[in-house]
Parts: C-alpha cells; structure tokens; sequence
C-alpha cells in the first residue's frame, strides 16, 4: 500500500497528467482509496470509492488541472 502511494508520488508532472487521461485515471482512484485506508479516514474511503464514478465524467479534468496547478491531485487535506 504505502510502495504504491510513493511510487505514484513519485512520477514527474508529465507522468501524473497522462496518467490522469479520462480511462487511466483509476490509477489515482486506487490511489485515493489507498491513501484513505492507511489514514484509517472512512470519510475519504467513501468518497474515494463514489470518485470512481465521478472520474469517468469531469474528475479527470480536475485531476489534470491540478497537477498542472499544484502538482497533486484534486482531493482533500490529510
């Protein structure tokens, strides 16, 4: 769990953006489920889980915009 989070944390910004296009970007969604479960943050885990359906229509594009803006995905303070 942790090895995927810092692998994904890991990529430079062009890795993270292509990684964002609208099919792939259920590797951010593993990512943010992920991440809930290590933080033991069950808020998270559900919107992390109802974000898969969010992605297949604007989260994507939100995900790019910020790792453009903020080099992170659009999500939540832990």
């Amino acid at each position: 769990m942790d090895a995927y989070i810092k692998w994904m944390d890991g990529h430079s910004r062009l890795v993270k953006i292509i990684l964002c296009i609208w099919i792939l970007d259920i590797t951010w969604a593993v990512y943010r489920i992920l991440g809930a479960v290590k933080n033991k943050n069950w808020l998270h885990l559900v919107l992390a889980i109802l974000w898969i359906i969010a992605a297949g229509t604007i989260g994507w594009v939100l995900d790019i915009i910020f790792i453009i803006i903020k080099n992170r995905i659009f999500w939540f303070a832990e």
